[in-house]
């Protein structure tokens, strides 16, 4: 019986010579593993053919299954001839090539459809109810002028219809923190009036690269009435003057069409003050031969001036003398935004001028820093501020600090300054035909109006807040003050001790014969921590604190004792810094708590309760949380987060813009931002004036 089964085995496996000849040559106890090699199975399968060729006896039913799949593993088709290896190149190439072309041109007659439905033929003018009001405002206020009770576009839809009667919210300013707010807000709760002499929002972070023509100026504004048309909200273009808390009133003004200012009141139930500040001149003279940067405006200008004195150096009828002098850029201030302009203007003129501009020029080109401390960027960490230095060493930018500027002239800067060697102040110049001035904030002149009308207003660069960031001296939960126009008090003892003065009257006690037990004492810091949230850093180690200022070892604290803690831990506590993130979260926060107190209304008016602190009640005080700092300091950034510091070249770089780009306000920013970096690496810099 085994012999048949080989021999019909071997007339199977005769399907070609060559199949035949192995057959021959090979032994019978061999067949199952010949099959094997010729089989498609896997090597599982391989191992088990080999196990059954080892056993003494097969059963015919197995010898039969294994006849069969045998027929079906093999094939009589002869083998697929081997494809040149340039050819199967050349069809990947093609089918890749041809791939990336249907895709891209998909996207492009896709593109083309949604622009053919972005055009509109037909007329939408239609038929839009005004009120009269709108059109006519009445008059009244101190000084008798139109009030803005209604707007024109109160009823163009229903969402406008539905907020018209909603609480007043006035929001001045189109800054950081005024966009934080309107991005925070839920939508149908306030009647909300934006009122500003700028109609964008402006990215300030980026705004030193507008200047040399790194970034177009328009990458960086964001039209403020998309955003405000998420709350269905109003925007006008106009100047705040002053305010009359009794009435609640804001006087603003405007130049109207015919060029004349025109004045109007607009009322408000909540004030928000988020007007900015101005660059601080510290009492020197000839400012108006400098240029300063804190809008678009002034970049458009800084650019324009830039360019202006490249273009005249290269004219036949100028010295080399005044050469020098045009091609002389000074930045008075070392803070982050002198420092970033000063690296942005140096990568242009390193990389672009002698492109299209006769190379003289860039072996005459000087860039001067001068800083009155004793480092630039002196807010960061000294590693990070050495390394900024290392950097300006290297691209030959020179720095001068201990130095402060006397006097702008219309060709040169006076500076006084240390003298190294005989230890004496001696008074310096600078040939210069470009000067920067950026050397810390002051307040506008609407602030000090506020600040002369309200107590309590004691600081002369901000006006000052409690923790709930409502304005000092104003009343209470009706006017609020947000960004750099803005401080927040830290007054942590004379709360506290006012605090326990009131509970020790209530208790028929004498505040000055207080003793204060650490339970008592506890009960004072966990106080502290919820109205001041920012000494909760002060506050971590108690018992510390309780046994070293408890002077006479008694186990309590006496009235003078614990106002001698309270006020080392005003001491140590800080003015919150004049940056884009403290105005976000501060925005931010007002949003989420205006959207607290809507919730809150309906029931408040059930109960009759519309006095109080309110703000208080319904969400907790403000809390400031440090998210780091950055700086660009020339083909390098360096990166401060809380002491810990970061610094590199290029990597870093795109980390910088990785970062600002995950920041901007829209994705049409974002888009904007990633085009102007790709045309600079393609094309370079314009170097236009306009």
């Amino acid at each position: 019986m085994f012999p048949r089964q080989a021999t019909s085995l071997s007339r199977v496996y005769n399907v070609t010579p060559r199949a035949s000849l192995l057959c021959r040559r090979l032994p019978r106890t061999s067949n199952t593993p010949f099959r094997t090699s010729f089989s498609n199975g896997s090597p599982s399968t391989a191992s088990k053919r080999a196990h059954s060729a080892g056993s003494a006896t097969l059963p015919s039913s197995q010898l039969h299954k294994s006849k069969s799949a045998v027929r079906r593993l093999l094939s009589t088709s002869p083998l697929p001839a081997p494809r040149s290896r340039i050819l199967r190149y050349a069809y990947r190439t093609v089918a890749i090539l041809g791939t990336f072309v249907a895709v891209t041109g998909g996207f492009v007659v896709a593109f083309f459809i949604y622009d053919a439905t972005t055009y509109n033929e037909e007329p939408i003018a239609s038929d839009i109810p005004v009120s009269e009001l709108a059109l006519t405002p009445r008059r009244g206020g101190p000084k008798n002028l139109p009030i803005a009770d209604h707007f024109v576009d109160d009823d163009d839809c229903a969402e406008n219809k539905s907020v018209k009667h909603k609480p007043k919210l006035v929001i001045l300013g189109t800054g950081w923190g005024s966009v934080a707010l309107l991005k925070q807000l839920n939508p149908k709760d306030y009647h909300v009036v934006v009122i500003s002499p700028s109609n964008t929002f402006l990215f300030t972070p980026m705004l030193p690269s507008a200047t040399v023509g790194t970034l177009e100026l328009r990458s960086l504004v964001e039209p403020v009435r998309k955003i405000v048309r998420r709350v269905h909200g109003h925007f006008l273009k106009a100047k705040a003057e002053d305010v009359d808390f009794s009435e609640k009133l804001i006087e603003c003004s405007a130049i109207d069409a015919t060029g004349k200012e025109q004045r109007f009141y607009v009322p408000y139930d909540k004030l928000v003050v988020g007007v900015g500040s101005v660059t601080n001149p510290h009492g020197v003279k000839g400012l108006e031969h400098c240029h300063f940067l804190k809008d678009i405006s002034d970049a458009r200008l800084i650019r324009n001036a830039v360019v202006r004195n490249l273009e005249s150096a290269c004219l036949p009828t100028t010295t080399d003398e005044e050469r020098r002098r045009l091609l002389s850029f000074v930045v008075c201030g070392g803070g982050p935004t002198g420092v970033e302009f000063a690296a942005e203007l140096f990568d242009m003129l390193n990389e672009d001028l002698c492109k299209i501009f006769p190379r003289l020029l860039r072996n005459e080109i000087s860039v001067h820093v001068i800083q009155s401390r004793s480092h630039i960027l002196n807010t960061y960490d000294e590693a990070l501020s050495q390394y900024a230095e290392q950097r300006f060493a290297h691209d030959s930018i020179d720095i001068q600090t201990n130095s402060r500027v006397k006097e702008v002239q219309a060709d040169r800067i006076l500076f006084s300054t240390k003298d190294d060697e005989s230890g004496k102040v001696v008074t310096k110049e600078i040939p210069m035909g470009f000067c920067l001035w950026s050397t810390g904030v002051a307040q506008t002149d609407f602030c000090k109006r506020l600040a002369s009308k309200l107590d309590g207003q004691n600081n002369k660069h901000a006006l000052e807040t409690d923790t709930h960031l409502r304005l000092t001296g104003a009343p209470l939960g009706d006017v609020y003050a947000i960004g750099d126009c803005a401080t927040v008090q830290n007054n942590v003892s004379d709360h506290i001790v006012n605090f326990l003065r009131t509970t020790a009257w209530e208790k028929g006690k004498d505040p000055e014969q207080l003793q204060i037990s650490y339970n008592d004492w506890r009960g004072v810091a966990r106080r502290v921590k919820q109205r001041f949230p920012q000494a909760a850093n002060h506050l971590r180690r108690l018992d510390r604190l309780f046994e070293q200022y408890d002077a006479d070892k008694s186990g309590t604290l006496d009235f003078g004792e614990l106002s001698e803690l309270l006020h080392q831990i005003d001491s140590k506590l800080t003015s919150l810094p004049a940056t884009a993130q403290r105005a976000n979260q501060q925005g931010q926060y007002l949003g989420r708590k205006f959207n607290k107190i809507a919730q809150a209304a309906p029931g408040m008016a059930l109960n009759d309760v519309d006095y109080g602190d309110i703000d208080d009640a319904v969400y907790k005080a403000f809390e400031y949380h440090h998210l780091g700092s950055l700086a660009y300091v020339g083909n390098a950034a360096i990166f401060d987060y809380n002491g810990y510091g970061l610094s590199g070249g290029l990597l870093a770089v795109y980390l910088w813009r990785g970062v600002y780009f995950a920041q901007s306000v829209s994705f049409r920013t974002r888009a904007l931002l990633a085009m102007d970096w790709t045309k600079r690496a393609l094309f370079g810099r314009d170097l236009m004036n306009f």
